[in-house]
């Protein structure tokens, strides 16, 4: 299937909606240069959703999407300001939206969950998303237990809906590769980070730029909440307690982590969350460059595979 059409859009290409990071106008950007841009409701409440939706209709009329995490307490007050700003694509994660479902269909709203496993296609199957995204564990982030190579081919086996490939991708090469193995898009995290018009805090931006994939880790094994992030002093910390078992500590230990990082800039005690591409960006880049970059290095190597065969 044709994502473009079904989206709407120029690539098929995602800008994953990252909570603390993907604002209204980021988002835009995104989108006025042919992309998806998703806006990251995490960390947002009602007002803030609702004026970072209109932040991002300011710069552009071209199709854009929303980030639901749907265990979220207040989930029923962030779809209402969804409905009444008329959005018309969502993707959703941290929970289902079965209880949203028939309102979203009768509403003409695209849903595309975003999955760790094939277990979750077959679950979200009966609520008629348009498509899913399926997320490998070189993502940043929260993570589940599946590479990207090995969940694109399973989630196709499971669903004739399209999928999204997403995890460890940044480059044109490997949105082939992603083409290769089925997927009909991709959604990328971490690559616009790497982008001018992202606005998390400059030392935040400045850490990325002189790391690797060496310098990520995985934390939050223990009590099963896995999420990517480059090595710190809150890293260190984090893994000693998981070391000592001490479960409760740790329940509490990564709140506002991620904010303090983001906004405050203290990447030593905050969660700096990126993914394994993080060692393939050395500049930052305008968000039209990039995904002009991308599309340009995807058509390149497109032809270098027809040409050898």
């Amino acid at each position: 299937m044709d994502l473009k059409k079904l989206l709407d859009i120029k690539y098929p290409i995602l800008q994953g909606g990252m909570a603390h990071i993907a604002k209204g106008e980021f988002a835009g950007a995104v989108s006025s240069a042919g992309g998806l841009g998703i806006i990251g409701s995490g960390g947002m409440d009602t007002y803030e959703l609702r004026e970072n939706i209109r932040a991002l209709r300011n710069i552009t009329d071209n199709p854009f999407g929303v980030n639901l995490m749907m265990l979220r307490p207040d989930i029923d007050e962030l779809i209402k300001v969804l409905l009444e700003e008329d959005v018309k694509i969502i993707t959703v994660g941290a929970g289902t939206y079965e209880k949203f479902a028939d309102k979203f269909i009768s509403k003409n709203i695209k849903v595309l969950p975003v999955v760790s496993s094939p277990i979750q296609i077959k679950r979200y199957e009966a609520l008629e998303p348009l498509a899913f995204i399926t997320e490998g564990l070189e993502a940043g982030g929260h993570i589940g237990q599946m590479t990207t190579i090995t969940l694109i081919p399973q989630a196709i086996a499971q669903t004739k809906k399209p999928i999204i490939a997403a995890g460890g991708i940044a480059s044109g090469r490997e949105i082939f590769a992603a083409e290769v193995l089925g997927a009909s898009g991709v959604q990328i995290g971490t690559g616009f980070l790497f982008t001018k018009e992202c606005p998390i805090h400059e030392k935040y931006k400045k850490l990325l730029l002189k790391s690797n994939s060496s310098k990520v880790t995985v934390i939050g094994n223990i009590n099963g909440i896995p999420m990517r992030v480059l090595k710190n002093k809150m890293t260190r910390e984090y893994q000693k307690l998981e070391r000592n078992n001490s479960t409760l500590e740790l329940e509490n230990f990564t709140l506002g982590r991620l904010k303090k990082a983001v906004i405050e800039g203290d990447v030593e005690n905050g969660s700096v969350m990126t993914g394994l591409s993080v060692g393939s960006f050395n500049s930052i880049i305008p968000v039209k460059e990039y995904i002009e970059k991308l599309m340009s290095e995807y058509k390149e190597i497109k032809n270098e595979y027809k040409n050898k065969r």
